[in-house]
């Protein structure tokens, strides 16, 4: 559950909650990579185009960087602008927390991924993408794990367990066979979700560029043990990989199993209709008086914004918009709505009935 915090400052504040039954773009996202470079000031945030401006900025790979190879494979995969945070010497989870320290000032910022499958560095990156979404700069992060069995990658989905993180299992392929880091598949398909406007969409199948194939292919079991267990599989066919399924690492909530917020797409389409809803009203009632006819406004600024997700089939329906002076404060306008997601389509059962 996301609380409201409240400060001094004015503006447009949201909190939201989930639960599994709620009564009743073309623009490509920026997308902030961490990773240690062979130049470059470290813990600074270039903005970058290309690739080519990339290079130019960061160096190319050797030994200890990883920047170029992440910077390939997102432009590969549609990247159109990355915010990149080149990772101080000798690369340990201090240097790792301070270079996405320096993402989490960054407020377009919607994708993060970085070069380390570390379990505690990827725990200082999913702290550091639900401060910043706490903090109205809503964005996930995309981790590639490097553990060799079922087990293992569904334990370091455990020691994640946020609905901000997507763990990636199995090993990816380049184009010349040779196998690739898990940080550079979760570049490929961090640029997949930048570059997928509408947020409904599910991630499942979608090919990327760049890998060929994966290292060894998981069974039906493997992939059904992986899927509940918060990690996404990749698959290899024909020369082409992709993700299985697109879920997050959240799979308990105190303890408690919970699959709230098991699709990647439900808390993708959390963060596009909430934040849109906040900056229309920001842009409308920067300078407004708490009333009545103020209040009965928000109101339908909220609806025309709940019914365009409504008609572009990002959101299935919404509830009852309600707007109301504090009690507490004067000066502050409560808004309360509830919405449905649209699910993507996992599965088609077929039953064919046959006459001999």
């Amino acid at each position: 559950m996301n609380s409201t915090v409240m400060h001094e400052r004015p503006g447009v504040y949201s909190s939201y909650d989930a639960s599994s039954a709620i009564s009743g773009g073309t623009a490509k996202k920026v997308i902030g990579v961490a990773a240690r470079a062979a130049k470059g000031e470290a813990n600074r945030a270039v903005r970058i185009t290309s690739y080519t401006a990339g290079v130019s900025a960061f160096g190319e790979d050797n030994e200890s960087s990883a920047m170029e190879g992440l910077l390939r494979l997102l432009y590969q995969n549609g990247a159109a602008a990355v915010a990149a945070v080149a990772v101080a010497a000798p690369a340990d989870k201090q240097d790792y927390e301070a270079a996405f320290a320096a993402l989490s000032a960054q407020e377009d910022v919607s994708v993060v991924v970085c070069d380390s499958a570390d379990t505690e560095v990827l725990q200082a990156l999913r702290d550091s993408v639900t401060a910043a979404s706490g903090a109205r700069r809503e964005r996930i992060a995309v981790a590639g794990s490097e553990e060799e069995t079922v087990s293992a990658m569904i334990e370091q989905a455990e020691a994640l367990n946020s609905e901000r993180v997507v763990l990636l299992g199995g090993r990816a392929l380049d184009s010349g066979g040779e196998m690739l880091s898990g940080p550079a598949a979760a570049a490929a398909v961090a640029a997949v979700i930048a570059a997928t406007a509408d947020p409904a969409i599910p991630l499942n199948g979608a090919p990327l560029e760049g890998i060929s194939g994966v290292a060894a292919d998981f069974s039906d079991d493997e992939i059904d043990l992986l899927v509940r267990g918060g990690v996404t599989p990749l698959e290899g066919n024909a020369g082409i990989a992709s993700p299985v399924r697109g879920v997050t690492t959240r799979t308990t909530t105190g303890g408690a199993s919970d699959s709230t917020w098991r699709e990647l797409s439900t808390v993708l389409i959390v963060d596009n209709v909430i934040p849109q809803i906040r900056s229309a009203l920001r842009r409308t009632f920067n300078r407004a008086k708490n009333t009545a006819q103020t209040r009965s406004a928000v109101r339908s600024r909220v609806i025309v914004e709940l019914e365009n997700k409504r008609q572009a089939e990002i959101i299935d329906g919404y509830g009852d918009v309600t707007v109301r002076a504090s009690e507490e404060n004067a000066t502050v306008c409560e808004v309360e709505f509830s919405f449905a997601v649209a699910h993507g389509l996992n599965q088609i059962y077929l039953t064919a009935h046959i006459t001999i």
